[in-house]
This record gives structure tokens, C-alpha cells and sequence, in this order.
């Protein structure tokens, strides 16, 4: 296989959707691309994320997908090959922007159904936004039992949310308070799991200070994309 052959397909990515969660992508891509000895091709557009979250809670699809459409066909004309947009209340809009996209998208929450299946998990509680929870993952759980905290703990992991977007990091305290939650619901509720479906998450959780049975969305979805490119490189 020649130099030229082996390089990975231009890939796009829909930033500003919580800019640590951007971050997160664009540093997890690199790595996972020279963990392989590629170097990546990548292109972004920065979206207005009070705009994208204003037409998620306000549950206007239509407005938001043909929004997001736009920002998809400055990432075609780019070069990009295949796109992602790494952040989970825009999904609100996933099956009307599925008609309207020009790149195929690699799935944030196909993914995360998938991998809920490959491990048999059959009772979960979401942490992320607001809208994220309340919808159970926008109905796409169907093969799980999602348990919903009760409204307090809605409210706690929302505005924890929010707060953790809107400032770009996280402090000791949001820290504390979703681990002490986490481990609170799966003893309570009999949980198998904590799904992550919140990317700005990555800014409080990884792999070695969450001492808790979880499934993180962004880092099964990053492994995703690898695959997919793969496959488009093939």
C-alpha cells in the first residue's frame, strides 16, 4: 500500500457545541490517528451553540436541522469526506437532518445503542443535558430500561450541565456532586450503568477517576469514527 493510499480520509467536525467537548475531539482524533501512524485530515466549522440549544429546547427540529445542514455543506466544500457533530442535543433534530445532510455522519447515537447492546446492559440512568435526559436519549434506548433520577436530580445534572458548557471546564465540586449521584442512582436503583451522553463530560469524568460502572458516549464514539475512516480509506 503506497504513502498516499494509507492516508486517512478528510474527516469534518461540527465544533463549538460546548468548546471543551471540541477540544476533546479534536485531541482524541489526533491521537487515535497517530496511535496508528497517521497523520489526520481534518476540517471544522464552529457553530453558535446558544442557537443550537435554543432550537433543542425548544424542540424545533426542522430550524435546527436545516441550521446544522448549512454547517455540514461549508464542511463538504472543505473536503471532508464523512462528518460528525460531537454533541448530544442537537440529535433532538437526528431523523430531519438525516434528509437535509451532504456528508454521510457518523452517528452519535447509533453508536451508543450499539455499544448499549454489545454489553447486554438492561437498566441505565443518562446524565447530560436536560433535554438529553428528559427524552431518554431522544427515544433511541429501546432495548435498555432508563431509569429517570427523580426531579432534583434532574435539576442537579442539568444545571451542572450547563453550568460546565458555559464555563468550559469543570470544577472539584461538579465533580463531587455527579460522582456522589452516580454512585447514589446504582444503588438505589439496581443500575447496571451511568451512560455519559453529555461530551463536556469528558471535562469531568475519565476512565481512571470514575470509580463507577459507566458507559462514556464521546470516547465510544471517538473509536468509532477511527473505524469509520478506516473503512473509507480502504
Amino acid at each position: 500500500m503506497s504513502a498516499q493510499e494509507s492516508e486517512p480520509s478528510t474527516f469534518g467536525l461540527v465544533t463549538g457545541l460546548g468548546m471543551g467537548a471540541g477540544v476533546f475531539y479534536y485531541r482524541a482524533l489526533v491521537s487515535a490517528h497517530r496511535a496508528r501512524g497517521l497523520s489526520p485530515r481534518l476540517v471544522m466549522v464552529h457553530a453558535d451553540v446558544r442557537r443550537v440549544m435554543a432550537h433543542a429546547a425548544a424542540r424545533e427540529r426542522k430550524l435546527l436541522a436545516t441550521y446544522l445542514a448549512g454547517l455540514l455543506r461549508q464542511l463538504a466544500e472543505g473536503g471532508a469526506r464523512i462528518a460528525t457533530i460531537p454533541a448530544f442535543s442537537p440529535q433532538v433534530c437526528a431523523q430531519e437532518l438525516a434528509e437535509l445532510t451532504p456528508l454521510p455522519l457518523v452517528s452519535l447515537l447509533d453508536v451508543i445503542v450499539a455499544e448499549v447492546e454489545r454489553r447486554k446492559l438492561r437498566r441505565i440512568a443518562i446524565f447530560g443535558a436536560r433535554v438529553t435526559v428528559e427524552t431518554r436519549l431522544f427515544g433511541r434506548l429501546e432495548s435498555v430500561e432508563v431509569v429517570d433520577p427523580n426531579a432534583g436530580e434532574i435539576e442537579l445534572i442539568g444545571d451542572t450541565y450547563a453550568r460546565i458548557v458555559e464555563e468550559e471546564g469543570a470544577s472539584q465540586e461538579d465533580f463531587e456532586k455527579l460522582r456522589k449521584l452516580a454512585h447514589t442512582l446504582i444503588d438505589r436503583e439496581g443500575l447496571d450503568s451511568i451512560l455519559f451522553a453529555g461530551t463536556d463530560l469528558s471535562l469531568v469524568f475519565n476512565p481512571e477517576n470514575a470509580d463507577f460502572s459507566h458507559l462514556d458516549g464521546a470516547r465510544v464514539h471517538i473509536d468509532a469514527i477511527m473505524r469509520e475512516l478506516a473503512r473509507d480509506s480502504e
